[in-house]
């Protein structure tokens, strides 16, 4: 039997495919019946689990995901948790580079706005910083 006596194995938090985010707040997500404990990253090929920055920390090598995917992402959302953070110039720059509309909110909103343009089946990527 595979795996067997090998303890438990910690992977990356993954969801592959894409998913509307059913509730969020608590420090965490639910999406596709499931829960998720901290900040998420929404790409075409998946939800993964994100790590827990300040919205000023977020830059390039943070979202390297997020350009890796690029030829399908038209727009980042980015929530910033419970207000409103501006982007760093730099990675503003770097998503205007690479040909993303970069769009900063509150987690809330982007949630919001995250589902809509889900469901109307639009190129949409999200980081999603966990909110209390």
């Amino acid at each position: 039997m595979a795996g067997r006596g090998q303890g438990i194995v910690i992977r990356d938090a993954h969801f592959p495919g894409r998913a509307p985010i059913e509730a969020y707040g608590n420090g965490g997500f639910r999406f596709a019946g499931m829960s998720h404990r901290g900040s998420i990253l929404c790409v075409p090929s998946g939800i993964y689990g994100f790590a827990d920055l300040p919205p000023k920390q977020l830059d390039r090598q943070a979202l390297e995901r997020v350009f890796q995917e690029v030829a399908d992402i038209e727009v980042l959302l980015v929530g910033t948790g419970a207000d409103l953070v501006p982007l760093t110039a730099d990675l503003r720059a770097a998503v205007r580079e690479a040909g993303i509309m970069a769009d900063p909110m509150s987690t809330g909103a982007a949630v919001r706005t995250y589902n809509v343009l889900l469901s109307e089946d639009r190129a949409v990527a999200a980081v999603l910083l966990a909110v209390d």
